[in-house]
């Protein structure tokens, strides 16, 4: 299918994809996709004002019909499907099957949020007073902003907009401007989803097209409630102060330093494909992404001969291609901070295999496809301890598990984790409270390919945000505590006595 029929069959027409300033390209070739018109600060202040005001008006409809509309969505999904997974791998990079699948758990969050609108349950508490009955109640917050980032440009975005919308807030996203037209193509099918569920307030729904002032706007407006931000540390140490000086919620989703130990016991077959796709797929452009390995002194050589052989066959090529198992990377820039952690690693007494750049389409010259990187470092060096954007796994020795652990922990960052071993002492150990210290800690799997039913966030500099399953959507609520008072009395709690002899 053609660029502009694709592009059609998900509502996006020519006229509003060019004439703009900001040119959107496609990181598999380098080539032009759109030149759409970014929004000014009025028309994002406008779009704030709209979804506050649908915000008032959507918090009153029972949270089930609610979900009646997500599981709208939901169907329009489906639909669209392969369409929306092509235009991900177009804009993004990522190959087919990520794509799509990046698609499929957009559904599958929908039918999440579907159910969950029939539970947002609270608790009743036992009062202390007789004749009082003490409960809480979760009610609807408000405007939620949502700043996404280019790797996951349409999953990371459904996780917050499913469980805000049953939560009864509305949304304005802001993309990345890297994969705008994955959101102005979600906008357009959620259109159709309103068309078919009826009456909705305008401004439910807003998508802000432009650079990172917009960003900064969301993070400053008292209005948006909540701040949902999806990106790199450096991101958050700015957001975070800004959204907590005018006492909003900030839920921030940050950078990974992902390793998986590999114990003497473990499957070496298991353990290679675990790490293979955590290190090598998006190109490594996940937050989720292996990029360190501490495998015991007994295993080490071995291991790392099978997994230089298995680099050695994965394919790097278009990503729309059949076999690819490997896409670019997002941009120039990414592929400079590539080399730069290679050199640095170098001179850090490491010993590089791969790292090179690739020539998949010729006459790309804006395009940037590499051979996937394995590093044997001598320590967890400076380099080690910094998340480098890119498709690179820094491999080093361990001899005892205690001391594994303990590297495993000295970095800043905390999202996921994994150990590959068939210890029973030893996968207990990593999952208790003096293992891993990440948000995500697995046995036996590798750090990528998180389930929606799952609440998915990290730890220290990861942010401490949690987003998609479990209880995650309390963050898109408000708490109230309630005390009912049945009796004919006015007792007091603590035992305190006022005005009484």
């Amino acid at each position: 299918m053609k660029t502009t029929e694709l592009l059609a069959s998900l509502g996006l027409d020519a006229a509003t994809l060019d004439g703009g300033s900001l040119r959107v390209r496609s990181p598999i070739d380098g080539s032009t996709l759109a030149c759409l018109q970014p929004h000014t600060p009025a028309a994002a202040d406008a779009a704030i004002t709209r979804a506050a005001a649908a915000f008032r008006d959507w918090r009153r409809v029972p949270a089930p019909r609610r979900g009646e509309l997500i599981r709208l969505f939901g169907e329009e999904l489906r639909a669209h499907k392969q369409a929306l997974g092509a235009l991900v791998t177009l804009e993004a990079g990522k190959i087919s099957a990520e794509g799509e699948g990046e698609v499929q758990e957009m559904i599958d969050i929908c039918d999440f949020a579907v159910g969950l609108s029939r539970q947002l349950y609270g608790l009743t508490i036992a009062s202390e007073r007789p004749g009082h009955r003490m409960m809480e109640t979760w009610h609807p917050l408000g405007v939620v902003g949502v700043i996404s980032a280019f790797n996951f440009p349409v999953a990371v975005w459904s996780w917050n907009f499913a469980l805000a919308i049953v939560c009864g807030d509305s949304v304005v996203w802001k993309p990345s401007e890297k994969t705008p037209l994955t959101a102005l193509a979600c906008q357009k099918l959620f259109e159709r989803a309103l068309a078919r569920f009826g009456a909705a307030p305008a401004g439910l729904s807003e998508v802000l097209i432009g650079g990172v002032e917009l960003g900064e706007q969301l993070v400053d407006d008292a209005r948006v409630a909540l701040l949902s931000a999806t990106g790199s540390t450096r991101m958050g140490r700015a957001v975070g102060p800004r959204v907590a000086a005018r006492f909003g919620r900030a839920l921030l989703e940050l950078g990974g330093n992902n390793a998986i130990i590999v114990a003497p016991s473990a499957d070496l077959e298991l353990a290679v494909r675990g790490i293979l796709f955590g290190a090598v797929g998006t190109a490594g452009q996940r937050c989720t992404t292996t990029r360190r390995l501490i495998v015991h002194a007994s295993l080490h050589d071995e291991l790392l001969a099978r997994l230089r052989r298995a680099y050695a066959s994965c394919r790097v090529g278009d990503p729309r291609s059949s076999g690819t198992l490997i896409g670019p990377l997002i941009d120039a820039a990414a592929f400079s901070a590539m080399q730069s952690a290679l050199s640095a690693a170098r001179a850090e007494g490491g010993e590089v295999f791969g790292g090179e750049r690739v020539e998949v389409i010729a006459g790309a010259g804006d395009a940037y496809y590499v051979q996937p990187a394995l590093v044997a470092m001598p320590a967890q060096t400076a380099t080690v301890c910094h998340e480098t954007f890119a498709p690179i796994l820094y491999v080093m020795r361990y001899s005892d598990f205690e001391e594994a652990v303990a590297l495993h922990n000295a970095v800043p960052q905390g999202l996921s984790s994994a150990v590959f071993t068939n210890d029973l002492r030893e996968a207990e150990a990593f999952l208790s409270a003096a293992g891993s210290d990440c948000g995500i800690a697995n046995v036996n799997i590798g750090t990528s390919g998180a389930e929606i039913g799952g609440a998915f966030g990290g730890e220290k500099e990861t942010g401490g945000g949690r987003e998609s399953g479990s209880d995650a959507w309390k963050s898109y609520m408000r708490r109230a505590t309630n005390t009912i008072n049945y009796s004919r009395e006015l007792p007091l709690a603590q035992g305190i006595r006022f005005g009484e002899d």
